[in-house]
């Protein structure tokens, strides 16, 4: 590798670190939670401790552990006790809550019960009692408590049918919410009518509130019908269990509850606030690619749809940027969050990450000057240890002296076992935060 192409890459992954680092738990709920003279602030809400009871911890979701240590730090001994869903080994040393383990993306019975516990203790609060609830990426499969009638079993059908269709996030969650005692605002009608303050490390393109973690403590604006569509949408009637169907088709007729809606008495004691997301990350590894010397934009923290074509997007831009100077000079950095899908076609290994790095290497293949990270903010990728990969114009040629086929390894949705012989995999271990994800487009003057 020559020394222009090392330097790409080492920018390129203080870049995406620098994003990661922006939107640290413990940080972002320490920078919108504060306790000052027995009065708890959360940004406009005002809460005087000496009126609860008791205090609660609960939450779900690959960030929620170092979240709960952080309210622990605020809170201390006021808490009476807390329960938190965490994916497997995002734990961190808590004295107050506990910590489940369980699965993800796909639930499972550690997650189910553990849910269940968290039903369970929200059904002993009383309006004297103030429930801190700790939001983040993973928390919808962190949190399977499924609908009176249907299964885990259900649960973890519908989440891999819907992965493996291509649905996007928000479609995926309309439907959990539908087939969920705890999504869709039914959290918050649980816990009614305690205080229920929500603390949202959003991993959600646009930080829509009613799709983080399927929105277990707003109202929720879709409906049974809306899930009726999205089945027909990728024709999901013959992959579900007849029980799931059959629950969903009785709520479109008005048969089983339907989520609780805006005006619900569930909302009224309840207070929500995003402390963190992908544009503050995307900012602030716009800010560090400026301090290393690059022409930085930001693309967009809305990127969502195919991953494949995400990635062409991306190599038009590094193109444009390469041969006109627009939308902005070289050297450059184009930045870009969201969470875009993989359509499965074949058996490979792999990740929307290291997809979308394939699909850019295809694409620049050739282009001395560009290269392309895209991370996972989590530090996972799919079923993988990588958060993600890394690509440049010599990245096909480079595989190809190693036997490796760019195309068919992207045809298999093979990208893991592309990168992992050249080294290009993005390990980073999990960052115990999960914001969606970050990508870092370099593209230098060429000499």
């Amino acid at each position: 590798m020559n020394r222009r192409k090392e330097r790409l890459r080492k920018d390129a992954v203080s870049i995406f670190e620098a994003g990661v680092k922006a939107v640290e738990p413990e940080n972002a709920v320490k920078r919108h939670l504060t306790l000052k003279n027995g009065v708890l602030r959360v940004n406009g809400g005002r809460y005087a401790l000496s009126g609860f009871e008791n205090i609660y911890v609960i939450g779900m979701g690959k960030a929620a552990a170092p979240m709960a240590r952080a309210v622990e730090d605020i809170l201390g001994d006021r808490i009476s006790a807390g329960i938190i869903n965490v994916k497997h080994g995002h734990t961190a040393a808590l004295k107050k809550v506990k910590i489940n383990e369980a699965s993800h993306p796909l639930p499972d019975k550690a997650g189910h019960e553990g849910a269940g516990e968290i039903a369970a203790l929200l059904g002993k609060t009383g309006e004297r009692d103030l429930v801190v609830f700790l939001i983040s990426g993973g928390g919808s499969a962190l949190l399977p408590l499924p609908a009176e009638g249907l299964t885990l079993e259900d649960k973890q059908n519908l989440t891999q049918s819907l992965l493996e269709c291509g649905a996007t996030i928000h479609e995926i969650n309309v439907l959990r919410k539908h087939v969920s005692r705890v999504k869709g605002g039914r959290l918050a009608r649980l816990a009614y009518p305690s205080t229920l303050v929500s603390l949202i490390l959003s991993d959600v393109a646009g930080d829509d509130l009613d799709s983080i973690a399927s929105g277990p403590t707003v109202p929720d604006r879709s409906t049974f019908g809306d899930c009726v569509e999205i089945i027909e949408k990728y024709g999901l009637e013959g992959k579900l269990p007849a029980g799931l169907i059959n629950y969903i088709e009785r709520g479109s007729r008005g048969e089983e509850e339907e989520t609780p809606k805006p005006g619900d008495p569930a909302f009224e004691r309840t207070q929500n606030v995003i402390v963190g997301s992908n544009i503050a990350a995307a900012r602030a590894a716009k800010e560090r690619a400026s301090e290393l010397g690059y022409n930085s934009l930001i693309l967009s923290t809305s990127i969502v749809g195919e991953t494949a074509g995400a990635a062409k997007l991306h190599a038009a831009i590094a193109r444009e940027v390469a041969s006109s100077g627009n939308p902005v000079e070289a050297p450059a950095c184009i930045i870009s969050g969201g969470e875009t899908t993989v359509m499965i076609r074949g058996k490979g290994k792999g990740g929307r990450n290291q997809e979308f790095a394939l699909a850019m290497a295809v694409d620049i293949d050739g282009l001395g000057n560009v290269l392309a990270l895209s991370g996972g903010t989590d530090g996972t990728d799919g079923p993988t240890d990588a958060a993600g990969a890394v690509a440049d114009g010599a990245t096909v040629e480079r595989a190809r002296e190693l036997g490796l086929d760019a195309d068919r390894h992207l045809a298999e949705n093979d990208s893991y076992n592309f990168f992992k012989p050249l080294g290009d995999l993005l390990i980073t271990g999990p960052t115990k935060t999960n914001v969606m994800d970050l990508r870092v487009i370099l593209v230098s003057k060429i000499r």
